[in-house]
């Protein structure tokens, strides 16, 4: 993890010790000298993040409170472990949550593509009975047909047969009539003797 990776962590968490304030200075005055200020006509990237490669710090004069720099190092040390840690339990709890949902979908995929199939297949044997059902309606449909032109054959035929009684029957009276020499009493129904 980089010393200013550290630095920024270290401003966001509440540090165990504060560090010493002419090394705080030091950190921003270098800070403030590596972000060139915004060029004219660009988008404002002050906001944006870049990496910032550190230089090794020069060696820092020994004063009498070496075990404070010493202390400060520790301290330095043991965030960044702590922040590695957290670090490391965040990408696993993340990861962790990221393959249970793709577990979580995976099988409401599948759950759904089950239901679909059994549903497609409920209609399919819905539309073959239904299919069955039109054929045999349709046969008992052409047997009334076949009935109905059986039964108006029928009834032709008796039409035929009285219309032939009938003429034969005229034909006989007339017969009658012409060797009485009689007429008959009726000629139509609507004029009488």
């Amino acid at each position: 993890m980089g010393e200013e990776e550290t630095q920024k962590v270290e401003a966001s968490a509440p540090p165990a010790e504060a560090p010493p304030a002419a090394e705080v200075a030091k950190d921003v005055a270098e800070e403030k000298a590596v972000i060139p200020p915004p060029a004219e006509g660009k988008p404002d990237d002050s906001k944006a993040l870049a990496v910032v490669e550190k230089v090794a710090d020069p060696p820092a004069e020994k004063t009498s409170g070496g075990s404070v720099d010493r202390d400060a190092v520790l301290t330095r040390v043991e965030t960044e472990k702590r922040l590695s840690l957290i670090k490391a339990w965040e990408d696993s709890e993340k990861t962790k949550a990221e393959n249970k949902a793709i577990k979580k979908m995976s099988s409401v995929t599948s759950w759904e593509n089950s239901k679909k199939a059994s549903l497609e297949a409920e209609l399919k044997m819905i539309e073959e009975k239904l299919e069955k059902k039109k054929a045999e309606y349709a046969e008992k449909m052409k047997n009334k047909i076949a009935m109905i032109h059986k039964a108006a054959e029928e009834k032709r035929a008796m039409t035929e047969a009285k219309r032939g009684e009938e003429i034969l029957k005229a034909e006989e009276m007339a017969a009658k009539y012409r060797a009485t020499g009689l007429a008959p009493t009726k000629i139509f129904g609507c004029f009488g003797p």
